[in-house]
């Protein structure tokens, strides 16, 4: 067996950087940039107003306050994508809408509140003039030209995750489409005689195909695009026509047919089609796993065997194959989030392996809790629906107890971690 450290180090070292592709913006959600992006444009393009109000010069303020307010002239109205038709001079204003263009003349705006626009509505009074109510400085609610995204400048760096933010970015600069590392193919094929596809009736001494949409749902949830090949019968030859299918692939990934009783089935076909790079890993859940090379001409496809019991294929998924999509997506980080958290309960390692316990983390005031998600099962995949994290005991540790620290892999991060489980910390 091999650490986990080293099963990772030689796995990732099979695969690359994908190449780039062009795309909507939209559909470039969690993706890497390929190229540098210059702003063509001032944002705001031009001086704006920050508040509705009064396009005023700061100078005709002086000495307003609500028992003397100084009386304007307002001499036009601008809403938001429109341009004054006049000029703020000595004694005026100009009513102005949040986001239009600050008239020429006018050096800072007076927000409604700040004035008796309320009240000469209310009293029918003539709206033709407007009491400022108090002094104002210059440059009070507005908005500079330029003073988000300058003409000229770069704006966003090749290598640069594309979250929300990136996206409205690459819209208020009129990117329609971006160059982005493209996303990676992984085919999924599930081994087993024993398994029934989903939607089937279910004959006794079967179960359904659970893993090939556990599996298909994490490639989703890294950024990657599932392709499942359906079910392949425990025989090189099955495994092989079903593998066939998915050649066009960036990535294999098979479940079951790695452990010590069926194992042959994969090693076979690693071994007739390309090569085995690793065979088993010191780890818990997870052991028998497997990761070669299927040659497809002149094509090398980097296959990831994963045990069949449904934890053992989720949670080696998580130490392997989701770097490996990391890395094709062009991420420079590729560790969980983790935290140090007390542990509820008592942990034993029997046999020198690194284990991963399924746990649920909970905050209470500065520190954080787990407690086991109930029996730790390979089999139990409820356990993995219950966890938010996997708490991690290393291989020389014999035994964790209740109370101890332990440092815990996050698989789910949420604001939910800040509420108080009184259930996790008993």
């Amino acid at each position: 067996m091999i650490s986990v450290e080293q099963a990772l180090e030689e796995i990732l070292s099979y695969f690359a950087v994908l190449e780039a592709e062009e795309k909507p913006i939209l559909d470039c959600l969690d993706q890497v940039l390929v190229e540098d992006i210059y702003s063509a444009i001032d944002i705001p393009p031009l001086d704006n107003s920050a508040m509705d109000g009064f396009a005023v010069r700061a100078v005709d303020t002086r000495g307003a306050c609500e028992s003397s307010p100084k009386i304007l002239t307002v001499i036009d109205e601008v809403a938001a994508g429109s341009l004054a038709g006049r000029e703020v001079e000595s004694g005026t204003a100009i009513r102005i809408m949040t986001g239009a263009p600050l008239p020429s003349g006018a050096d800072s705006v007076v927000q409604f509140e700040d004035t008796d626009e309320v009240v000469r509505k209310s009293s029918g009074g003539n709206l033709s003039h407007i009491g400022i109510l108090r002094q104002v400085g210059e440059g009070l609610n507005v908005r500079c030209k330029g003073e988000d995204i300058a003409g000229g400048a770069l704006i966003l760096r090749k290598g640069t995750v594309l979250h929300p933010s990136e996206i409205g970015i690459l819209a208020s600069l009129g990117h329609p489409t971006v160059l982005v590392i493209r996303r990676p193919v992984v085919s999924i094929l599930a081994t087993g005689d024993e398994l029934v596809e989903v939607g089937q009736p279910l004959p006794p001494g079967k179960i359904y195909n659970s893993n090939s949409y556990s599996i298909a749902s994490q490639v989703l949830r890294y950024g990657g695009l599932p392709k499942i090949l359906g079910i392949g019968h425990d025989s090189v030859s099955s495994l092989n026509e079903k593998l066939d299918e998915g050649l066009d692939a960036d990535m294999l990934i098979t479940s079951g047919g790695v452990s010590l009783g069926d194992y042959d089935v994969v090693k076979n076909v690693l071994a007739e089609r390309g090569e085995i790079a690793l065979w088993t890993v010191c780890m818990k859940p997870g052991k028998p796993s497997a990761f070669g090379v299927i040659t497809n001409g002149e094509k090398r496809i980097p296959l990831l065997g994963l045990p069949g019991n449904p934890v053992s294929s989720m949670v080696t998924f998580e130490q392997f194959a989701r770097p490996a999509i990391l890395k094709m997506l062009g991420k420079k980080n590729f560790a969980k989030p983790w935290v140090q958290a007390i542990i509820g309960d008592n942990v034993r390692n029997t046999d020198g392996r690194r284990i991963f316990a399924r746990v649920i983390v909970a905050k209470r005031g500065e520190r954080y809790y787990a407690r086991l998600t109930g029996p730790q099962g390979s089999g139990i995949l409820t356990s993995m629906a219950r966890a938010n994290g996997l708490a991690v005991i290393p291989e020389n540790t014999k035994e964790v107890k209740a109370g101890d620290i332990v440092k815990v892999q996050m698989l789910n991060w949420s604001e939910n971690l800040i509420l108080e489980d009184e259930k996790c910390v008993q």
